[in-house]
């Protein structure tokens, strides 16, 4: 497999995931991967850096990586930042929803409801596959967009997922308390209105399924996937100053791995 292209690929492609992550806060203080006059871009950096770099330092020889379900695009500012060839797709186009964050960088982008539509790239055109906090939004079944995505993958190309987890401690804990781990149940259940497109409905703004382990293992394997890797993963936010304290609780929280909130997965088209 190739490196990245671009003039920081040979460097990138043997950085360390903890190198990554100092790269990556280089690139936001340089203002390179959003602008830094957003505090809710920010927001959105500091909560999904962690997350980011490890979807980056597991790509690293990944050429031409295609985001499904890209949104504003934090992953892909990052990954062209670091030389990749980066597409976007979602269901209105991401340069045209948050052109803040795409304006200037080498990524291109197209509408497409990933739910139904086939994706609009040859077989085997893409090196590495992603869909971050996509799928938990889903109204219709996960097979189809993730078989979509085992088809524009080049054989031994990665596909990344990672979704919210189910049974975390914060749904445990909620549901102890009385309280439900969904939405607001008369905003996004008595009240919502779903999106009609090619005479079906989506209702895409709130969660309609989280996942447990065996789901996402479950649902690529019978994608055709391959040396699949499911794991909790670790709740960190970059905080500075003071706030660095708030790390222990998080720290605390993260003791026991099934209790994380969130699960990513890898695995490889044969």
């Amino acid at each position: 497999m190739q490196p990245a292209s671009g003039g920081s690929s040979t460097s990138v492609h043997n950085l360390s995931q903890s190198e990554i992550y100092a790269r990556a806060l280089e690139l936001r203080a340089a203002g390179k991967l959003f602008p830094l006059d957003q505090p809710r871009l920010d927001n959105t950096f500091k909560g999904s850096v962690s997350r980011f770099c490890e979807i980056a330092f597991r790509l690293r020889s990944c050429r031409r990586v295609l985001d499904v379900g890209a949104g504003q695009g934090m992953l892909l500012s990052l990954l062209n930042a670091l030389g990749h060839e980066c597409h976007a797709m979602d269901i209105t186009d991401p340069a045209q929803s948050f052109p803040a964050m795409y304006a200037g960088k080498n990524i291109t982008s197209c509408a497409c409801n990933v739910e139904v539509d086939t994706f609009p790239y040859a077989d085997g055109f893409f090196d590495a596959t992603t869909c971050c906090q996509v799928m938990e939004h889903f109204t219709h079944s996960h097979l189809p967009t993730t078989r979509e995505m085992f088809r524009v993958l080049r054989p031994g190309g990665i596909i990344e997922i990672d979704v919210p987890n189910a049974v975390s401690f914060r749904s445990r804990s909620r549901m102890l308390r009385g309280k439900h781990i969904t939405w607001d149940y008369e905003k996004c259940y008595l009240r919502a209105e779903p999106i009609l497109y090619k005479g079906m409905s989506f209702f895409q703004v709130w969660h309609n399924r989280e996942f447990i382990r065996e789901d996402l293992e479950l649902l690529l394997r019978i994608a055709g996937f391959e040396q699949i890797e499911v794991s909790f993963l670790k709740s960190r936010r970059h905080r500075e100053g003071l706030e660095k304290i708030r790390n222990l609780g998080t720290a605390l929280k993260d003791a026991i791995p099934s209790l994380r909130k969130s699960l990513i997965a890898f695995a490889r088209k044969p």
